[in-house]
């Protein structure tokens, strides 16, 4: 019907370019349209007032317009209009079809036949023949990678991974010296690729595809979603941790078809249970992040599988689970507690750290204005003159723990010090309620006071012997640090339950961008307890009381809850403070890709970075794997050195990254990682036809997206493109049928106006 209305096919018009023909200049078409519609104006005006003056106006304007509407399809009829559209010469230029034969294509949709051969019966029974009346086929099979193949015989949707981008941009660069004329892919759209951006299709594919204006046309098939499955999107945890820490895990997953139901999330180390938890459904198609937390057990590399247990008519089970690789050490972390008076809150603390294997707790006990009480140190003269002068000292601690102790106690370079230890060296700072804390200790006026989490209030009065009762705010509901019962709402119930304090500090209001993780209720007040906030490469916190040790002493005997608050306190003070060689990965989970980038960040002892070191990597691997390799120094960052490396068998990857000065041969340090390879998984995701990828390629490449049930058309319409050996034809439009209609049909409106309006 559109060709016999408008004389050429669809793609004439969408790619081609309208031109006028006549030797005339365009600018004389415009001219004479606008003085043919004015001069019409005003004679058809003062006709129709003088022979029916009781016409009303806008009857007037609408038989000028479609007058005028005729005068302007005239005058452009006598300047030829035509179409210039590129078409590929026949028998001359070559059409690539590309068949996915990843598993996911082996999957039987509601019609009961395979994704596969539901796109071999189209190639089979018409497709292929009708393109190879006017071009030459080449046969493709696109897997991991893309491969030539002989015939659609052989084809076997066995594949354990699908790379769209890295097949295209093969193609597009091994066949530069053919005369490709377009790619015709039949796939699902499932992309599992670790080079593809944002949108499924790196932009260097795209570009090499348009410098060669080389259409993609693409056929998809599967269904658009499942009708009843749950399927994991991701699980966020940290890649390492310590002995015995508590961690937690993000699960985000989506589901269709069991809003409001009840489902099980789970992880597990091996065939022991860590953790599980019941929640509830979001709708459907809504992303869901539910929170798990677990312990990380002994030392050593483990892999842990997370989990959502199987629900009742679930279509598809392999996407309900996920394994990440966590790295447990048992490095003990030093932090540097110092406390300006006698206090109960200093030695429950200790008491409470002692239990704690990976915390060294090195403390300073100012009992009078010129002596210090040093306990945990490693030598005699460690803090032998007081709190540290030099960076190497200083930055040697993960955190430092301030007490009840007055800003002027550190001179103008200890506290300048102390502000780089946060802001350059990536420590952690907690600074704790007393007599002469905070306000009262004059560290809201100190330089200092712009790295607190918190806005002090003015004045020395803000501390208070008194009751307070505490509870956590929503952001300590979710926070690792309050987490004393893994259910929510009992941990939320069990912090409400806690013995009162018997002192509080007015720590301000938090500053943009910090955390109140509890609140103190003192009266109908409500103030902040303990507020987080990330400052430079570091992290601060304040804890507003000197009197948590009453939870050890008033509490049930043997209650955890002190002691685990505080190890959970100390652990996130130091859980991030890098030490002087800080390794990562490109990413910790290879899924059906080889390709990893290794990274190191290497430091001096003042933490600069040190430009001149010699960095090794040293990996072992799944099946005898052992290799050194050598990192070199970035030329973007001072002080990061960096690598490329395969790791060309499925498993769990170790890698220890040790530096060493080039001048002195001294180490600077080492740091461990683990990272996992993964073949076959990735097909068990998202299964559903990624309609939005193959779209976007066809329409980032003037090609076009196709229905299976509708490609009537796609032969003819398959030969527009410039790519190839090309011509340009020149189609004119004004014999169209449809010009003569619309020439016809104003005519006609415009007599059966008149006729209406009794003005014939």
């Amino acid at each position: 019907m559109f060709e016999f209305l408008f004389k050429y096919p669809s793609p004439v018009f969408t790619k081609g370019r309208l031109v006028l023909l006549s030797t005339w200049p365009g600018w004389m078409l415009a001219v004479l349209i606008a003085v043919f519609t004015a001069a019409l104006a005003l004679v058809t005006y003062r006709k129709i007032s003088t022979a029916a003056p009781k016409l009303k106006t806008w009857r007037v304007w609408v038989l000028w317009a479609i007058q005028s509407g005729f005068i302007a399809l005239v005058l452009l009829l006598l300047w030829q209009p035509a179409m210039v559209v590129a078409a590929l010469t026949s028998q001359q230029n070559i059409i690539a079809v590309v068949v996915d034969n990843s598993r996911s294509m082996a999957i039987a949709d509601s019609d009961g036949k395979t994704r596969e051969s539901a796109a071999l019966n189209i190639l089979e029974n018409g497709l292929i023949s009708q393109i190879q009346k006017r071009f030459q086929v080449r046969l493709y099979r696109l897997g991991a990678s893309v491969t030539r193949i002989d015939g659609l015989q052989n084809l076997q949707p066995q594949d354990a991974a699908t790379n769209i981008n890295g097949a295209l941009s093969k193609l597009a660069e091994d066949t530069t010296d053919l005369p490709i004329g377009a790619i015709l892919l039949l796939s699902d759209g499932g992309q599992n690729s670790a080079e593809m951006g944002d949108s499924g299709v790196s932009p260097d594919t795209l570009q090499a595809l348009r410098n060669r204006r080389l259409p993609v046309h693409t056929i998809g098939f599967g269904r658009p979603q499942l009708a009843h499955d749950l399927e994991l999107e991701n699980i966020s945890v940290a890649p390492s941790a310590v002995i015995n820490s508590r961690l937690s895990a993000a699960l985000s997953f989506m589901q269709h078809g069991f809003a409001g139901q009840t489902a099980k999330i789970t992880v597990k180390d091996g065939e022991k249970t860590l953790s599980t938890r019941d929640v509830k459904l979001d709708p459907d198609g809504v992303l869901q992040t539910e929170s798990l937390f677990f312990s990380a057990g002994n030392a050593g590399a483990r892999d842990l599988r997370f989990a959502v247990e199987p629900l009742p008519e679930e279509e598809n089970l392999k996407n309900n689970a996920m394994t990440r690789s966590v790295l447990v050490n048992d490095v003990k972390r030093r932090v540097l507690y110092v406390e300006g008076e006698p206090r109960w809150e200093f030695k429950f603390i200790r008491r409470a750290e002692e239990d704690d294997p990976t915390i060294q707790l090195v403390s300073m006990l100012r009992t009078s204005e010129n002596k210090i009480y040093r306990q945990g140190i490693n030598d005699p003269g460690e803090l032998a003159n007081g709190f540290p002068t030099r960076p190497e000292d200083l930055f040697g601690y993960d955190g430092i723990i301030i007490g009840s102790v007055d800003a002027d106690y550190f001179s103008p370079l200890q506290r300048e010090l102390l502000r780089e230890y946060v802001d350059r060296r990536g420590g952690g700072v907690l600074f704790l309620g007393g007599r002469m804390a905070l306000s009262d200790g004059g560290w809201g006026a100190s330089s200092i006071n712009e790295m607190l989490p918190t806005f002090l209030p003015p004045g020395r009065n803000s501390f208070h012997r008194n009751a307070a009762t505490v509870e956590l705010t929503p952001a300590g509901a979710e926070s690792p640090i309050t987490r004393l019962l893994d259910d929510p709402a009992k941990n939320m119930e069990r912090w409400r339950k806690l013995t009162y304090l018997a002192d509080y500090q007015n720590a301000g209001s938090p500053k943009p961008g910090a955390l109140v993780l509890a609140q103190m209720n003192v009266g109908r007040r409500k103030l902040p307890l303990l507020v987080t906030q990330s400052y430079g490469h570091g992290r601060t916190a304040i804890l507003a009381t000197g009197g948590t040790w009453r939870w050890q002493m008033s509490e049930a005997l043997g209650d955890p809850s002190h002691n685990l608050f505080w190890q959970q306190l100390i652990r996130w003070l130091v859980a991030d403070s890098p030490g002087r060689v800080t390794a990562s990965v490109s990413s910790h989970l290879l899924m059906d890709d080889e390709k990893i980038q290794l990274a190191a960040v290497v430091r001096d002892l003042q933490f600069q970075p040190a430009v001149s070191s010699l960095v090794v990597a040293h990996i072992l691997g799944p099946q005898g794997v052992n290799s050194f390799i050598d990192l070199s120094p970035s030329q973007e960052t001072p002080g990061k050195y960096t690598a490329l490396w395969n790791a060309e068998k499925p498993g769990g990857y170790l890698a220890e990254i040790m530096a060493t000065d080039n001048a002195s041969k001294q180490e600077l340090g080492r740091d461990t990682l683990t990272f996992r390879r993964e073949d076959g998984v990735a097909e068990n995701f998202h299964t559903e036809q990624n309609r939005q990828l193959l779209q976007l390629l066809s329409n980032e490449t003037s090609g076009r997206y196709w229905e299976p049930n509708a490609i009537k058309d796609l032969p003819n319409n398959i030969s527009y493109s410039e790519a190839g050996i090309s011509v340009r034809t020149t189609n004119p439009l004004w014999n169209m049928p449809t010009v003569f209609l619309v020439l016809l049909s104003l005519l006609s409106a415009e007599w059966l106006l008149r006729r209406r309006w009794g003005i014939v």
